[in-house]
């Protein structure tokens, strides 16, 4: 009875756990790494063939991108997951195979020209209309055999629609354990979707730990924030653009807007238009539309109840077509433009990104996580120039983040969810989180709450039965392939202290606006100097 670590090890995304158990191979999630790669991820340990199925906490792509790849390299087991992860999961996973398979196509007109060998795609459609063949719904609080000495049983965890924390109880050779996948631990803040059930007993845990470094900004009235953006960005004649996720937070983010739009909190600019440019989010919003109540919050279910939809309201429009994508940058009313990817790495966002960016009237919002690496995290972090299509974009665009708006648990959400445990577990495994938060989080709960914790990296393998490690390994950093550098003291000296400043300006909300307002004519002084 072994469970071997493979991704989201000191890392955020790529989630991958095995598990043995009477001489049976379950994966717990499957997903595509996204962002910068910082850590070398071992390989599943044994071929796609002997895996007997796999359990997945939730639809989000770090999670379940990788799933189709098992199916196309000979995997034939079956998956299961809640309801609506499998609704959610068809429609996102066949997107990402249209990803695949476009930029399949477009790596292999250039190696024609060039000579260059043809590119593979990872999946193609095909493949995943196979998984999804073999998916196996489950409700949530049920418990399911699924296979000799196997049992498991999904519990809401909040985060998105249909996540889940997956309890697995182990029995080999008459001896019986319990493991608890936390998944994502969904933010209490969270609108629509309903708060997590939390566990109360485990042997083992595997827990997240996105955030585990750091508390988010307390939210005040998300709402009227989000008017306040909108108001100042459309009295300046400029367009704010959403880099949205398009499952999960497109939807909280229409929810928010509809209640702007009802209750006429921005003045002066009639029924604003609103584009949803994002066919998976067009799609993923139907799921949700037509998901259980169960799974919704009461906020939610109460203006079900008065005959309202939560998420649809007048302005809205839904752009699928690659020319009704386009007509948006034509339109010159200032506008919200909610489109896909949520940081920034693909999509139809880089373009709307390179009509706007160069625009100081127009404000880029952040509404989630910037993996680092990503543009969306270069932007937040300040960067002037960036390249778009092959052409440099000068950044004036206002950058902005809805404060505490978060489909992730904190540090205390985290540290509420573990303890909500009756009994300490034997062990709690610690990943999902970039390495400083997964560090961090570890620590917290070794020397702050009292757990016997471990932050493993890829490869690390313990023994269920005895709780110790089988093989321990240390994390093996990417090596970065780009051209030597030659040092430049001076310069990385002052690299180094605008990244203490960033950290500075973020640890200074909250102070007086007077104290602020000083503090940005200092800088703005200082980076005039630089300027000349």
């Amino acid at each position: 009875m072994k469970i071997t670590f493979l991704g989201a090890t000191h890392e955020v995304t790529g989630s991958c756990t095995l598990i043995e158990v009477n001489g049976k191979y379950i994966l717990v999630d499957c997903g595509m790494e996204q962002g910068a790669d910082v850590f070398e991820n071992q390989d599943i340990p044994v071929t796609p063939s002997l895996i007997d199925c796999i359990l997945l906490t939730h639809a989000h792509i770090d999670h379940s991108g990788r799933m189709p790849m098992l199916y196309r390299n000979g995997f034939n087991g079956l998956l299961y997951a809640t309801r609506a992860t499998c609704d959610l999961g068809n429609i996102m996973l066949r997107d990402s195979a249209h990803i695949q398979e476009s930029e399949a196509q477009w790596r292999n007109k250039k190696a024609q020209r060039s000579g260059g060998k043809p590119y593979e795609p990872l999946y193609e459609t095909r493949d995943v209309e196979t998984l999804i063949k073999n998916m196996r719904p489950c409700d949530f609080d049920q418990p399911v055999r699924i296979a000799e000495g196997v049992e498991i049983c999904f519990r809401s965890v909040g985060h998105l629609l249909g996540a889940a924390s997956i309890e697995m109880v182990l029995t080999e050779n008459g001896e019986t354990r319990k493991i608890v996948f936390s998944g994502d631990i969904g933010n209490v803040y969270q609108p629509i979707i309903s708060d997590d059930k939390s566990t109360t007993d485990a042997d083992y845990v595997v827990m997240e730990s996105t955030y585990g470094d750091r508390t988010h900004n307390r939210p005040g009235d998300y709402v009227s924030e989000l008017a306040g953006m909108l108001q100042r960005t459309f009295d300046r004649g400029g367009n704010v653009v959403v880099p949205s996720f398009a499952v999960g937070r497109t939807q909280e983010i229409l929810y928010f807007i509809r209640e702007i739009k009802q209750k006429g909190m921005v003045k002066g600019h009639g029924d604003f238009p609103v584009y949803m440019d994002s066919p998976l989010a067009n799609e993923a919003t139907a799921v949700f539309l037509q998901c259980d109540e169960a799974f919704l919050d009461d906020q939610t279910r109460a203006i079900i109840d008065e005959g309202e939809n939560p998420i649809m309201f007048p302005g809205l429009v839904t752009a699928v077509s690659s020319d009704e994508s386009k007509a948006i940058n034509v339109d010159k009313r200032p506008k919200v433009i909610i489109s896909a990817s949520g940081m920034c790495e693909a999509g139809r966002i880089r373009h709307h990104l390179k009509h706007n960016l160069w625009r100081p009237e127009s404000l880029i919002l952040f509404v989630g996580y910037q993996s680092a690496g990503t543009l969306g995290r270069m932007l937040l972090d300040g960067v002037k120039k960036v390249k778009l299509f092959s052409e440099q974009i000068t950044v004036k665009a206002e950058i902005a983040v809805l404060n505490g708006i978060s489909g992730h648990a904190d540090r205390n959400g985290l540290s509420e969810w573990i303890c909500s445990f009756k009994e300490k577990p034997q062990l709690v495994f610690v990943n999902h989180g970039d390495d400083s938060s997964c560090v961090s989080f570890t620590e917290h709960l070794v020397e702050d709450l009292g757990f016997n914790a471990v932050a493993p990296y890829s490869g690390t393998c313990y023994d269920l039965l005895t709780g110790q490690p089988v093989e321990e390994t240390s994390g093996v950093p990417i090596q970065k392939k780009n051209k030597a550098k030659k040092s430049n003291t001076s310069y990385d000296r002052l690299v180094a202290a605008g990244e203490r400043l960033m950290e500075a300006i973020r640890a200074s909300e909250g102070r007086p606006n007077k104290e602020l307002a000083r503090f940005a004519d200092q800088l703005a002084s200082i980076c005039s100097k630089l300027e000349q």
